[in-house]
């Protein structure tokens, strides 16, 4: 009976007491604790560190995005501006090409007005007229100017003549009766339509 009593007072001897265990595992998981907080600040504060170099990459590339930009935006209108520009001349002087060609029969006028006063032959002033003539109509050909042909007997088309006035005319009913003044095409478009009378 001693014997045993003496073995459990050993036994709780060599034991340790609950609440001196319980002491020692709260004090070890603080130290754990505070060891996992330092750690965490510094990967904290080394993640703000590398975040403010990398801000600095990010303002640059957008620096130069807007001046990238800017330079664009400069060129657009740059190119705008020469454009228009280009087009307010073409349309001046789109028709300088025509008129240039056309100076010689002006001349030609001009000495024909001229010679008319010191020429009394008709006859004369008939063929400088005729040989005018002939040449302003082969320089408006070479521009693309065609004459419409329009005949007495022709059937009244509206995309080519326009009729002035209506005159009884069983055997012209719907038809032209007499071109008054000449039409005139510009590769294949209608710049003047025909003045016709039309017979009904």
């Amino acid at each position: 009976m001693e014997t045993n009593q003496s073995a459990a007072e050993e036994t709780a001897a060599n034991t340790p007491d609950s609440s001196g265990v319980e002491a020692q595992a709260q004090e070890e998981l603080n130290t754990n604790t505070d060891q996992g907080n330092e750690e965490l600040g510094e990967n904290e504060s080394d993640a703000n560190d590398q975040g403010d170099t990398s801000s600095e990459p990010d303002s640059e590339e957008q620096t130069d995005w807007q001046e990238r930009y800017l330079r664009l935006y400069a060129e657009f209108d740059n190119f705008r501006k020469r454009t228009m520009r280009e087009r307010v001349d073409l349309i001046r002087n789109a028709s300088r090409d025509s008129l240039d060609k056309m100076l010689p029969v002006l001349d030609d006028f001009a000495r024909a007005e001229t010679a008319s006063k010191d020429v009394d032959d008709a006859n004369a002033l008939k063929e400088g007229q005729a040989l005018i003539y002939t040449k302003f109509k082969q320089i408006m050909e070479s521009q693309g100017i065609q004459q419409i042909e329009v005949n007495p007997g022709d059937v009244f088309d509206v995309d080519l003549h326009e009729a002035i006035t209506r005159i009884p005319s069983p055997e012209h009913k719907g038809k032209v009766v007499d071109a008054v003044e000449a039409g005139y095409k510009l590769n294949d478009t209608v710049i003047r339509y025909a003045k016709v009378v039309v017979g009904e």
